[in-house]
């Protein structure tokens, strides 16, 4: 564990395990590092997992000039730079994938392939793009937001999870204890970060995707639509995408051997170099 102060002035935490191939894991919008606890323990054995915190949100500072997708992305190749990652395993989930997408430019040289999760290059719907949210149902957690951050986020929390997904009550009481470890970021930060997924279209950039890209997602997501995965391995060259049958939005959380299983045989074939059958 330890802090990380980017050129911006940014000071990002980050939790480290394992040693080998670095596997750098971006949550989600009001989350944090925290959920990536079942990777950082079953996958330590593989990787040199590392969980960041971005701006505001867990022990991460809030950035000057307010939560930007494109901050994140800069904070992120100084962040590359400063560990001299190599050759790294970049993952991002809903929030998280849009900013592996935007950094993917700067961060190109330095990576072995994309992990895209519960993923989408464009949150909301609209301009020939049907594989998203309503901006009125965006506008509407926005004024949940605004009435009661942590209700909002409670609601969203449970919408993350499939009809019959937490119905094992060992399994359900772990994933509890994890979330309820997720502190709040401030109600304003929330709120950058909403308008952010409603303002980005990463759209234009898949087709310059030229690194392996693995594509991971539940089949009854109701956040970020399963569509949005498909849209994605349709337009990305190199990639393949693996479904979770009757999971939501957070495979690693509900499937995470399964999950964890997928990530490392990912890494198996990057490091035989094949090319991905989609």
């Amino acid at each position: 564990m330890a802090w990380y102060v980017g050129a911006s002035g940014n000071r990002l935490w980050y939790e480290e395990r394992g040693a080998g191939m670095a596997l750098v894991l971006l949550h989600g919008w009001c989350m944090s590092s925290v959920v990536w606890h079942r990777q950082l323990e079953g996958l330590s054995d593989s990787f040199r997992v590392i969980a960041l915190d971005l701006p505001g949100h867990g022990r991460s500072t809030p950035p000057a000039g307010g939560f930007q997708v494109t901050g994140c992305a800069v904070d992120l190749a100084d962040f590359f730079e400063s560990l001299n990652l190599q050759d790294a395993l970049l993952a991002g989930w809903s929030l998280g994938s849009l900013i592996a997408l935007e950094s993917f430019e700067l961060l190109r040289a330095r990576l072995s392939g994309l992990v895209l999760i519960a993923a989408t290059p464009r949150f909301t719907q609209g301009d020939g793009y049907s594989c998203g949210l309503s901006r009125l149902e965006v506008e509407g957690m926005a004024r949940k937001v605004q009435r009661s951050l942590l209700r909002a986020r409670d609601g969203f929390t449970a919408r993350m999870f499939a009809p019959g997904e937490l119905d094992d009550p060992q399994q359900a009481a772990m994933i509890k204890e994890i979330l309820s470890a997720v502190s709040l970021p401030s109600t304003e930060v929330a709120l950058q970060a909403l308008d952010e997924l409603v303002e980005s279209d990463l759209r234009d950039r898949l087709a310059s995707i030229d690194r392996p890209t693995l594509i991971l997602n539940g089949d009854c997501d109701l956040i970020c639509p399963p569509e949005a995965s498909a849209y994605l391995r349709q337009r990305i060259v190199n990639a393949r995408q693996t479904v979770f049958p009757g999971c939501g939005h957070a495979p690693f959380l509900t499937q995470d051997l399964h999950f964890n299983a997928c990530l490392k045989e990912f890494r198996g074939m990057l490091s035989g170099r094949t090319e991905i059958q989609k």
